[in-house]
Formats: C-alpha cells, structure tokens, sequence
C-alpha cells in the first residue's frame, strides 16, 4: 500500500511506548508460533463477526483445514488460496527448524480479524499471550494481513 492510500484514520493512530527494552532469546533456543491478521479459522470453527476481537486457535496438525473468513469483497484471497504460507508461513518455520534456525515450531498458532481496532483486542491479546507463555513459545512471528 502506497502511504497516499494510507486512511488518515490509521496514519494518525498513536505509536504505542515501551519502558522496558525487549529480550529475544538465541535462534537455536526459539519456540515460534504464528499470529496472523488473515482472519484464519478451520473450517468447523465459528466465522469471525464484525469488528471481532477474539482470535482462533490454528492446530497444526489440522493445518489442510485451515480457510480465511475475511468478509470483505475488496479482499483478495488468490494468494492464499494458491499458498497458505503467504499468510500463515508454517512449512517455512519447519524449514528453518529442520536447519537449525530455531529450535521449534509450535502446535497451535492463533489469527484474528485484523480489520479490528487494536485497542478492542488488548485483553484478548493479553490472556493470548499468558497462554504463548503456558506453550513456553518465546517467539511470536505477526503476519499482519
């Protein structure tokens, strides 16, 4: 997106600030999950509604049932349709593991609606991150979509 397209309503929102300078742990010591802004959900799961501040749990090992429940006609999902690494870059993580990159990849990884105002999900992505914490992921890859 070109910055001339940029809604004045998202150019204007205040940058959160930080107190605290983040930790990041060695590559080989990385536990990675994925959290993507692309509205994921397995099929069975229920659809994300409007201006949705929840997430759904993305179980790997379902990962062949995985669908995007953006509503939007101006949204285009031909590439997600032709890979879901586009939005959801799981087999890449495993590739980076099997390499030596990072230690592992995680069993659940989480999406949510990201047409969503970010203030709307900061509870939601508190208790998301005690459970990260539980997982012992200490990596988290945000694919914005």
């Amino acid at each position: 997106m070109r910055e001339a397209d940029v809604p004045a309503t998202l150019a204007e929102l205040e940058c959160p600030q930080f107190t605290q300078t983040p930790w990041a742990p060695a590559a080989s010591e990385r536990r990675v999950a994925v959290i993507s802004t692309a509205g994921l959900m397995h099929r069975s799961d229920p659809h994300f509604g409007f201006n949705a501040a929840d997430y759904r749990i993305i179980d790997r090992e379902r990962n062949e049932d995985v669908v995007m429940s953006h509503i939007s006609t101006n949204f285009d999902r031909t590439g997600f349709a032709r890979d879901l690494n586009l939005v959801f870059p799981l087999d890449r993580l495993d590739d980076m593991a099997s390499d030596g990159q990072i230690d592992t990849v995680a069993r659940y990884h989480y999406s949510f609606m990201g047409a969503t105002a970010p203030q709307a999900m900061e509870a939601t992505a508190r208790t998301l991150a005690t459970t990260l914490i539980r997982d012992e992921v200490n990596t988290v890859l945000l694919v914005p979509v």
